[in-house]
């Protein structure tokens, strides 16, 4: 109703065409106010119109809100050429904490954000993962280290998860994608975006697995009706190919969502439609109101959909719990009378105690009554024994206490149930190579040659004419190899930022044996001069940042946490990177500061450390 009067007042006002000089007379906000109105009434020309306006009156610096407006406005009516005609079986209001619950899947299979893998949880429409029991490939919607979600996936290899991974290039936008579900074949998955090409607010898209390139195609919009200038979400086809349901905040507050089920079309045909008011019907999504093209099997979930022996089951046990309610509600009027006795006159007491007798005659009936009802409860269980059934009663019991709404239209939604804590055994992340300087039992040569950018020093300690061996290098670790212009090969220590941070170093290398060592600059991976180095590095700043990933994938020890407080004032953020938690400190501008803190960290056991550092001139 919101966004029906909402569209209804903004009809007028875009029917109100302004004249190149009524345009040049307004100012850009309100032409980019009147835009927006316009696409969230479906009038994307009059949108465009606006939005075209704006920019002309902005300069290139301040025009960027007013062009992702116009294109905004551009993709809707472009996607007006493309609508598809669904059948609509039944739409249903819900509240946004748990409107997934109401769709027919799984019971017990949607978790509770944050978890393990979206542990930041905390947005408005992204509330839960879809994780059924069996699973072995897992799609979710994670935040990475700059709050935007991207939709990352992990497989079970043997006892263990993978590390998580983005899914690939092509459904990551620069916004938020939430809800990635797959089609029941597992080749399609559909997804919402409000980064990639929409006309607004989340969009939904389908992408389909390519079997020759083993990895999912480009994303494509599904178009009108699923997608509209509003919110959309949270795309399913039913299991038994007979609907397509999803949700969307368009015709209600945002405190809400609408459930749209429509037939599964597996073919649908696309037409133009050109007329304003036929494309704000057709998003409308009204049902057909024939009941015989509802099929309420598809309503619930596969835990719903049992034979006459496990219904009988079930009614049996509404029929106890509701017993066993009603003995407990006797009971505590029982007591409530007893207790009235105490304070009660003479003529009070009278009529207090005929009350508590025919009441009290009253209850045997009532406990013979559940004790043959718990009797014929047992004897279905003890069939089921002796048939090999197995049955998983506290699922039974969550399955027999469902919610129903929707039967007066004809087509039920049935609410499902939480599934328990999400507890994955993950991968630990291949651990980087530590490119600090380091004497261990056995030396190491760096993974990779290449210097970083910027100024460099390291300790050059032998020139060879042979390639050396990880026994001549004594324990020294990292050990860079370069070949010099006479095709000898030069072999140094360490990536070091400053001079004197190298200088202090030298001497413990000529300590392990290389009484020739010396110091060599780099900037920008060329050879420079001492001298020359440092007057540069007199110019730059280096400020450092430490990243800690925690053992247990969510938090850190209480230990980690009193190392860091002992040893800096900087701030801790907790963030998600490569769809794993990571706390950041900093920044850092003492490099000895930092060591220490290293140092401190992994004396209570924190062993995945990184450090990064920037610098500046």
């Amino acid at each position: 109703m919101r966004n029906k009067i909402f569209i209804s007042l903004f009809i007028l006002l875009a029917q109100l065409a302004l004249s190149s000089e009524a345009v040049a007379q307004v100012s850009p906000t309100w032409l980019m106010v009147k835009s927006d109105s316009c696409r969230m009434a479906y009038n994307f020309a009059e949108a465009v119109k606006y939005s075209e306006a704006a920019i002309e009156s902005l300069d290139s610096t301040a025009s960027q809100k007013a062009e992702e407006q116009l294109l905004l406005a551009r993709n809707g009516l472009n996607m007006m050429n493309f609508c598809s005609q669904p059948t609509v079986v039944a739409k249903q209001k819900f509240e946004l904490k748990d409107f997934f619950l109401f769709y027919p899947l799984k019971n017990f299979s949607w978790r509770k954000t944050p978890n393990q893998l979206d542990s930041l949880g905390g947005d408005n429409l992204s509330r839960a993962i879809y994780i059924p029991d069996g699973t072995k490939e897992i799609y979710y919607s994670s935040k990475d280290e700059e709050g935007i979600r991207n939709i990352y996936t992990t497989h079970l290899e043997d006892s263990l998860w993978s590390v998580p991974t983005l899914i690939n290039e092509q459904m990551t936008s620069s916004s938020d994608e939430i809800y990635p579900m797959l089609s029941p074949d597992g080749q399609s998955i559909y997804f919402a975006s409000k980064g990639l090409y929409g006309m607004g607010g989340y969009d939904l898209y389908v992408s389909n697995w390519n079997k020759e390139t083993n990895d999912w195609d480009i994303p494509v919009n599904m178009g009108f009706p699923y997608s509209s200038p509003y919110d959309d979400f949270l795309f399913v086809n039913t299991e038994d190919g007979k609907y397509s349901i999803f949700a969307s905040n368009r015709e209600c507050g945002r405190d809400s969502v609408i459930i749209y089920v429509l037939e599964y079309d597996s073919m649908p045909v696309r037409k133009a439609v050109t007329d304003i008011s036929e494309l704000r019907a057709l998003a409308e999504l009204n049902p057909v109101g024939d009941h015989t093209r509802i099929d309420n099997d598809s309503a619930v979930s596969d835990e719903g959909q049992q034979d006459e022996s496990i219904k009988l089951y079930m009614d049996k046990m509404r029929e106890v719990r509701a017993l066993r309610d009603s003995v407990s509600r006797f009971g505590k009027n029982l007591e409530k009378l007893r207790s009235g006795l105490a304070g009660a006159t003479a003529e009070e007491k009278s009529s207090l105690m005929a009350k508590l007798e025919e009441k009290e005659m009253m209850l045997p009936a009532l406990n013979d009554k559940l004790n043959t009802a718990v009797r014929e409860l047992q004897n279905i269980e003890m069939d089921f024994l002796a048939n090999g059934i197995v049955i998983d009663a506290h699922k039974l019991q969550a399955e027999a206490d469902k919610e129903i709404v929707g039967a007066s239209t004809g087509y039920t939604f049935s609410k499902n149930s939480f599934g328990p804590e999400l507890h994955l055994d993950i991968r630990k992340p291949k651990a980087s190579f530590d490119y600090s300087f380091m004497i261990l039992p056995e030396g190491r040569f760096a993974e990779n040659n290449t210097l970083p950018n910027g100024i460099i020093y390291q300790i050059r300690i032998f020139t060879l004419g042979r390639k050396a061996a990880v026994a001549d290098l004594n324990g020294l670790s990292p050990v860079f190899e370069r070949t010099t212009t006479s095709g000898k090969h030069a072999y140094s220590v360490g990536l070091f930022k400053s001079y004197k941070d190298v200088l202090a170093h030298l001497n413990k290398v000529k300590n392990r044996g290389f009484r020739d060592a010396q110091i060599d600059a780099f900037h920008n991976g060329q050879v420079i001069s001492v001298r020359k180095a440092r007057e540069l590095e007199s110019k730059v700043r280096t400020l450092f940042m430490i990243k800690i990933f925690p053992e247990d994938g969510n938090s850190l020890s209480e230990q980690a946490t009193a190392a860091l407080r002992q040893h800096s004032d900087k701030d801790l953020i907790k963030g998600v990177e490569s769809g794993s938690v990571v706390f950041t400190t900093g920044p850092f501008d003492d490099k000895s500061q930092v060591d220490a803190l290293v140092a401190a960290l992994k004396a209570v056991g924190v062993e995945n450390i990184s450090i990064t550092e920037t610098s500046s001139e």
